[in-house]
Formats: C-alpha cells, sequence, structure tokens
C-alpha cells in the first residue's frame, strides 16, 4: 500500500484533525511503518496453526436465569418525587 498525501488528507478527514508540513510527513513515516510491520506478518508460516476462537480453556458457568419479583410496583413508586400513575416523572432533558 503506498502512503501518499491524498491518503493522509484523507485519513486527516476522516479523523477530522488537519495535519501541516513536517505533521503531514511524521505521519507519513508512521504509516510506512505500521504498514510493513503488519506485511512482515505475512511471512510467517502458519500451516498447521489453528484459528483462535476463544482467548482461554475456561468454561463459563452460568446461573439460571429466574424471573424473581423483589419489589412491588407501588413499592417503587412510594418514595417517587413525581409520578403519573404506573410511571417515575422526569425533568425534560431534550429539547426537539
Amino acid at each position: 500500500m503506498k502512503v501518499n498525501e491524498e491518503l493522509i488528507d484523507h485519513i486527516a478527514h476522516l479523523s477530522k484533525l488537519s495535519f501541516e508540513g513536517p505533521q503531514k510527513e511524521a505521519i507519513r513515516q508512521d504509516l510506512e511503518r505500521m504498514i510493513s510491520f503488519v506485511d512482515k506478518l505475512s511471512e510467517i508460516d502458519t500451516t498447521g496453526v489453528e484459528p483462535l476462537i476463544f482467548m482461554s480453556e475456561e468454561v463459563n458457568r452460568l446461573r439460571e436465569d429466574l424471573v424473581h419479583q423483589e419489589i412491588t410496583h407501588d413499592d417503587a413508586l412510594r418514595n417517587a418525587p413525581k409520578k403519573d400513575s404506573d410511571y417515575f416523572r422526569i425533568p425534560k432533558v431534550l429539547d426537539k
């Protein structure tokens, strides 16, 4: 992949940044180093290597998902500063 000024300007536009003069040259050099590092990975022989699907061999122990009614609807609304029959009333946050 060729890193040119057009690519740097495109990346700057996408990231809402601006690069001028020596900054643009430094970014170009950094990008070329990163790309050459990633290209080095293609030189590795990966025949016979299984793809990594899970990071560990541990098995998740999950509990059964049971619904418990620990608080009643009336208890939940009892201490509400403002309520409207079945709902909490809150101040308006967003204006349209």
